[in-house]
């Protein structure tokens, strides 16, 4: 924990690698919140109704 943190260069941008990493992984749980279904999302279809008759 002493010993300094390795830095990356892209162009302009200078960035520490533990916080790259941070950034990654937000960026991931990110996209998967996006993609994951909603829990107990289903579609309804009108024609199919459960009230008795």
């Amino acid at each position: 924990m002493d010993a300094p943190a390795t830095y990356v260069q892209f162009a302009f941008i200078v960035i520490s690698v533990p916080n790259l990493l941070v950034i990654v992984g937000m960026v991931v749980v990110f996209i998967l919140a996006l993609l994951a279904p909603f829990p107990g999302h289903r579609v309804i279809d009108p024609d199919d109704d459960d009230r008795p008759r």
